[in-house]
């Protein structure tokens, strides 16, 4: 989380046992992905933690510039495809898979672009303001962001099921507050209100798990 450490830390073990949880409520292998996502996004913050352990002590130093790559490969390069192919997996309607395997090559093709530019291209991470910054040389076209944006939006929005589409509201409000009002810091605070949103991905396996006990138990 781009606030603090313990703000990161916090948010990592919160995130990480509500995707604990929800991997105890699957059905079937196809949901494992997305009941997985609070930990990857727990794994993230985790590594935003420690960066802002690593970067007041020496910006440049080695431990410093491995998690500002890992972090923006989650952030950046990874989450426009596995979001889609998690939301994908579990979409039972044939119509609405067919739209979000568009939304995969969409992410396919945006991730691979911004891992070239993670790879190729000078970065690096400073705090400012009390908010860690990820400094790009020529930053991102409104392109790069709407394609961004597709992949992991639209596919919770094509969604058959009610708490996916929840899901894709919370993940949508929290990146255009992020882009309002938090424009110079918005990698770091858009994957804070992602992994926030991991309550609704809870939510998505709980309700059928307790409603299925309870019908067992009476």
């Amino acid at each position: 989380m781009c606030f603090s450490a313990s703000a990161s830390f916090i948010t990592a073990g919160i995130t990480g046992t509500i995707g604990v949880v929800a991997l105890t409520r699957v059905k079937g292998p196809r949901e494992v992905p997305l009941a997985a996502t609070p930990l990857l996004f727990a794994l993230q913050q985790g590594i935003e933690g420690l960066l802002w352990l690593s970067l007041p002590q020496a910006p440049d130093c080695s431990l410093s510039a491995p998690l500002t790559d890992l972090y923006l490969f989650f952030a950046e390069a990874f989450w426009p495809l596995y979001a889609p192919i998690a939301v994908w997996l579990i979409e039972p309607k044939v119509p609405r898979r067919h739209l979000m395997v568009a939304c995969m090559g969409v992410g396919a093709g945006v991730g691979a672009y911004l891992l070239w530019r993670i790879l190729g291209h000078p970065h690096f991470a400073t705090i400012s303001d009390g908010h860690i910054v990820y400094v790009t040389e020529h930053g991102h076209s409104d392109v790069v962001g709407a394609a961004y944006l597709t992949a992991t939006g639209l596919p919770l929005f094509l969604s058959s099921q009610r708490s996916l589409v929840v899901l894709g509201a919370i993940v949508l409000a929290g990146l255009v507050a992020a882009y309002a009002f938090y424009w110079e810091f918005f990698i770091s605070v858009w994957c804070y209100f992602a992994a926030a949103a991991s309550v609704a991905i809870l939510c998505h396996f709980e309700w059928p798990w307790r409603s299925h006990k309870h019908i067992a138990n009476a």
